[in-house]
């Protein structure tokens, strides 16, 4: 054996001696470790009290499984089942049924509200209370019913579902459950279940938007009650952009409580704080109304100014002061994941069912317009786009039922299916062309057309949960080790060693999951892209093959992501300005979570005709996104350290350059293919048609026509194709076919026509103003008609 002059010394030193140097390397190392803690300190900006409540509410799950770079598609099957109870499909199918045989959704927008009848049977048959459970008057209803109501009301009239979305997220039904005094729940929940308190949340204010940290303008402070020495809050607030406002009974105030003079005396804290208040209470004022966009659902402002508000009308009590925040972050992932998705999974179900069915029964050409193929383009975007917001939606409603509060995932759904939602309805009023831009009783698309850009802004507008919260709290909350070094940066200066000690192990562990994330996505890039290139494009068609290929492309885009999401500590609390960097990999995190949850929907609903094809459309579109949203992230990498992070994301995530990068969008064969299952009779239309509004027979309602007319034009298609190729004439059975199918065109590509657009024009006398214009100049000529000038 050789040994080194450092290991002959070693060996001849004396044991004292060496323990002498063992705690002088030691020393050396925690002052090392030390100075490093500190320069964090220095470079992590100032995390607020708010921040740290919200870094401990919600629960992680699934979405911390993409950060970490290992999720599991069996691990997600096994665990989440989204279902129906036979009490809650039985709900779906008549009571949500008859209420869409109540609502005309031209005359709700045009009179900007619904009628009386609506309205009671809304509140008699608890529409308002499915989230309240059964023993304070509620329905019980699961999150995935309640999911499934809002789809189908929102198929018949968006304005519907945003109405009964809120009683059903944020209530504040559901925080009354979780929170509440017993006084506060025995006297509110039965009257939230049974529709005679309609509830309203106010949040929003001129100044912070829906943002529950700053709450700008929304004061309350601690004091006693001149008269009676009672304990409360003097608020001042001003909300706005309130839906339900107008006409609620109840609302619960996000207020910013301060307790200068120390009242609370250690029962309750400062900070956001919900407040319960009725309808006529002292100093409220609600009433006036918002217009957003076309739409009719009630939305206003809520308002008071140094209004007197009782502790017991503090929800939860005085104890519960300060504690908004907890509250409302656990209750937003029902709001923001659930209930706007909906409109978005509504808004898809009508599109393939009725514009699918409109593009091959409408001819241009003698030719049905579905088989151009511009218009095979838009449907199977609308297709594939609508397979993964349902299948996102199943995914969400069943965690949320598993009794998670998982916000990045909420966040993710919020911002990516809102967004697919108005491409799909962008899509359907390209096809539809004229006939989805005359508003009437025949226009099925115009409204949610224009509400689709509501749903985009409310709950935190889409800029900013896509390029700021998804990554932000993703990153702080999901990532495998990251919510542990930010603890041990908060401690206190007299826990000083024991946070070194957990924030150079935390540290430890993250350079360890980078470099593991960097070898992996090396394999992983290589082995997929191999795998990529040898595929057939027909392969989709076999099952497994489908789940095990697209499953592997998502791991290996999951490692890519990970990887990147290591890269971002270079930047230090820099990140929270990367707007543009923390945009893209939202975009890449949206399109890998939506890419399981379709294959969660494939392996579920497995034995569609069809599905294999239109899931494969939609996996190669989310798998494009992924890649390119990480590709632009590494070419644009910030920071001082951005070269190198660029270097090492472009090695790990493409060791081989553009070889490396071997996602496309789905070739023609395969967009036709789609296409033509969204237009004609199949399995595939089926699946959609499952949750939509379908008027009784005898009524007159353009969407159901339109489904019925279908299957009758393509077979009459088929027979005049026969007709013409055998050259005879059609038998007589043949010919009433052809002549039915061309009397169904004929009505279902006509638009409404009105006789008069507002009340003005309605009254008896009333002459347009160009032709008055006219007459008056008229009058002025010698010849007034064509004869006297000839």
């Amino acid at each position: 054996m050789i040994l080194t002059r450092a290991s002959r010394h070693i060996l001849h030193t004396p044991p004292s001696s060496l323990v002498g140097q063992r705690r002088t390397l030691l020393g050396v190392v925690h002052a090392i470790d030390q100075r490093v803690y500190r320069w964090a300190q220095s470079v992590l900006p100032p995390i607020s009290k708010t921040e740290n409540i919200a870094l401990g509410c919600g629960t992680i799950g699934f979405d911390r499984d993409i950060f970490s770079g290992s999720p599991s598609l069996q691990h997600l099957i096994q665990t989440y089942t989204p279902t129906l109870s036979p009490e809650e499909q039985s709900f779906i199918d008549n009571q949500v049924h008859h209420l869409c045989t109540l609502l005309n959704d031209h005359d709700v927008v045009t009179k900007k509200d619904f009628s009386k009848s609506a309205w009671d049977y809304m509140r008699d048959e608890k529409f308002f209370g499915m989230k309240i459970p059964k023993e304070w008057g509620g329905l019980g209803f699961s999150t995935h019913a309640v999911s499934t109501v809002l789809a189908k009301l929102a198929t018949q009239c968006f304005d519907a579902n945003a109405t009964v979305a809120v009683p059903n997220s944020l209530g504040p039904g559901e925080l009354l459950v979780r929170y509440g005094t017993k006084e506060q729940k025995e006297y509110f929940l039965p009257r939230l279940a049974n529709g005679t308190l309609i509830p309203c949340f106010g949040l929003t204010g001129p100044h912070s938007g829906s943002d529950a940290t700053s709450l700008i303008g929304s004061n309350c402070v601690v004091k006693k009650h001149p008269k009676t020495g009672e304990l409360g809050v003097v608020a001042s607030f001003k909300k706005r952009y309130i839906t339900l406002a107008p006409v609620a009974g109840c609302v619960g105030l996000g207020l910013n409580l301060t307790d200068p003079e120390g009242l609370l005396g250690g029962v309750g804290e400062e900070g956001f704080t919900v407040a319960l208040l009725e309808r006529g209470h002292e100093g409220l004022r609600m009433g006036p109304r918002h217009i957003p966009l076309n739409a009719a659902f009630m939305n206003g402002t809520v308002e008071g100014e140094d209004v007197w508000i009782p502790m017991t009308s503090i929800l939860g009590g005085q104890e519960r002061c300060g504690f908004g925040w907890n509250m409302f972050v656990e209750c937003l992932a029902e709001g923001r994941g659930v209930s706007l998705p909906a409109g978005s999974i509504g808004a898809a179900r009508s599109v393939v069912a009725g514009v699918g069915a409109y593009s091959r029964i409408r001819k241009q050409f003698r030719v049905p317009i579905a088989e151009f193929g511009g218009i095979q383009e838009a449907m199977a975007k609308a297709g594939s786009d609508g397979l993964i917001t349902i299948a996102g939606g199943d995914v969400m409603n069943a965690i949320v039922d598993n009794h998670e509060a998982p916000m990045v995932i909420s966040s993710v759904m919020k911002q990516n299916c809102t967004e697919r939602g108005r491409r799909i309805v962008e899509c359907g009023m390209d096809v539809a062309a004229g006939s989805a831009i005359c508003r009437g009783d025949k226009n099925y698309m115009g409204n949610a057309y224009m509400s689709l850009p509501i749903a985009i802004t409310v709950e935190g507008a889409n800029i900013m949960t896509r390029s700021f919260q998804i990554i932000g709290q993703g990153l702080t909350r999901c990532h495998p080790h990251m919510s542990d070094l930010l603890r041990a940066l908060q401690l206190p200066k007299e826990q000083e060693k024991e946070a070194v000690q957990t924030f150079v192990k935390q540290f430890h562990k993250i350079v360890g999951h980078g470099i593991s994330n960097f070898f992996g996505s090396v394999s992983k890039g290589i082995g997929s892209t191999f795998s990529t290139t040898i595929r057939s494009k027909t392969a989709y068609k076999n099952g497994d093959d489908l789940l095990a290929y697209h499953e592997k492309q998502l791991l290996r885009l999951s490692n890519n992501f990970a990887l990147t999401a290591d890269l971002c500590f270079t930047l230090g609390g820099r990140l929270k300005f990367e707007e543009l960097l923390m945009g893209r990999l939202a975009d890449a995190l949206g399109a890998i979570y939506l890419g399981y949850a379709t294959l969660h929907h494939y392996h579920r609903r497995r034995g569609i005709q069809g599905l294999e094809a239109l899931t494969e459309h939609a996996m190669l579109r989310l798998e494009r996104e992924a890649q390119d949203a990480l590709y632009a992230a590494s070419e644009n990498f910030p920071g001082p350290l951005g070269p190198l992070a660029s270097t090492v994301m472009k090695i790990g995530c493409f060791p081989l350059g553009g070889i490396t990068r071997p996602y496309s969008e789905p070739g023609d064969a395969l967009t036709k293919e789609v296409s033509r299952l969204l237009t004609t009779p199949s399995e595939i239309r089926n699946m959609f048609e499952e949750g939509i509004y379908s008027a009784p027979d005898g009524t007159v309602h353009q969407m159901t026509d339109l489904i019925k007319a279908l299957p009758i034009c393509v077979e009459a298609d088929k027979v005049a194709t026969s007709i013409r190729k055998e050259k005879r004439k059609p038998t007589d059975e043949e010919a009433s076919l052809i002549a039915k199918a061309d009397a169904l065109r004929d009505a279902l590509i006509q638009v409404d026509v009105f006789e008069h657009a507002t009340a003005e024009e309605a009254q008896p006398g009333y002459v347009r103003p160009a032709l008055l214009g006219t007459e008056e100049r008229f009058a002025n000529l010698d010849k007034t008609v064509f004869k006297e000038a000839a």
